[in-house]
């Protein structure tokens, strides 16, 4: 039985994998697609090859991320619980997908590992160990810090790079940013294979370690490639619903907002994987340094509309998920006593 649960938690993990490339190839593509920087083909194609490096990249620093991250109860019970939460994350990120709004995958997953301790817990089971301290440095944090900081420094950015090009000609000043934009989308790539390969890479070596087949010191090779190729599929497939939201709904920006809010995600994702490792939302990011970048500017029309859904989304997630989890938990809570 637990070899059962640990394929379906692998089948799990690669459709998560999936949809977070499918839904957040609109983190690279959108801005750059929207000023004409560059053609949604290519733009997609180079979010492609830089978001399987960034996954492939990751094995380095998921070690380092695992180890401060959560504990699993072994046995049934800790693939069951990751079971309920990936199955969570993925419904919740479908029905946002389908609503064309941007959040957060890892807020998504760990909403749902808390739901399925919670559920473990009242049907007299383990709880996940670290799971709290998780909860507050990657949920409650991020959602409160990484926005706030993008968007703030995403404003003050504009001052100098305006003044920097204050002697240029309007259409030379779209022209050359129109071509930075095509590093910066790479690198926001990039940093959403960083950020985001170690999720699923974690959540893989955490089901094995949790059915007794990997101790935990080392990183398979064959979960680095499986992560980076659903993450690739994902991206090389996605639709365009966040896209639009992020480029033409949120606010109107211009190639030269657009290459600050991209070049600012980037370098915070980069912070966050390989210096800090600390889990940042590449949407989170983004849609802060979109905002930030396009509201200092004459003309600026924010739909607020649009904002508010988003922050609902944003603050909903963790609990909707939770919800989830709970559920699909107790539903699984039987197993728990069958033999291995």
């Amino acid at each position: 039985m637990t070899t059962a649960i640990l394929f379906l938690v692998v089948g799990l993990a690669a459709g998560f994998a999936f949809l977070n490339g499918f839904r957040d190839v609109s983190n690279a593509v959108a801005l750059s697609t929207r000023t004409r920087a560059l053609t949604p083909s290519i733009a997609v194609l180079l979010a492609v090859i830089f978001n399987f490096v960034g996954a492939m990249l990751s094995g380095g620093f998921v070690l380092a991320f695992t180890q401060a991250w959560i504990s699993l109860p072994s046995g049934i019970s800790g693939l069951t619980m990751l079971a309920s939460s990936l199955t969570a994350a993925i419904l919740w990120g479908v029905y946002a997908w389908w609503r064309g709004i941007p959040l957060s995958s890892t807020n998504s997953l760990m909403g749902g590992l808390v739901g399925a301790g919670l559920a473990s817990i009242s049907v007299g089971g383990n709880f996940i160990d670290g799971v709290d301290s998780a909860l507050v440095g990657q949920v409650v944090l991020p959602l409160l810090v990484s926005p706030l900081v993008a968007f703030v420094a995403a404003y003050l950015l504009v001052w100098p790079v305006t003044w920097a090009a204050r002697y240029a000609q309007p259409s030379v000043i779209n022209r050359r940013f129109r071509r930075a934009q095509a590093v910066s989308s790479a690198a926001v790539a990039f940093g959403h294979g960083l950020q985001d390969g170690q999720r699923t890479t974690a959540v893989l070596l955490l089901a094995l370690v949790a059915a007794g087949l990997d101790s935990g010191d080392d990183v398979p090779f064959w979960i680095l490639f499986l992560t980076a190729i659903m993450l690739t599929a994902g991206t090389l497939f996605g639709g365009w619903r966040i896209s639009h939201t992020l480029g033409h709904k949120l606010i109107r920006v211009d190639p030269q907002r657009g290459f600050i809010a991209q070049t600012l995600t980037s370098v915070m994702l980069f912070v966050g994987a390989i210096g800090l490792h600390f889990p940042l939302s590449t949407t989170h990011t983004l849609t802060a340094s979109v905002l930030g970048a396009g509201t200092n500017q004459r003309f600026h029309v924010v739909n607020r509309r649009v904002v508010r859904r988003i922050l609902l989304f944003w603050l909903v997630t963790p609990l909707v998920t939770a919800a989830v989890a709970f559920i699909l938990e107790l539903a699984f809570s039987p197993l728990a006593d069958l033999p291995n």
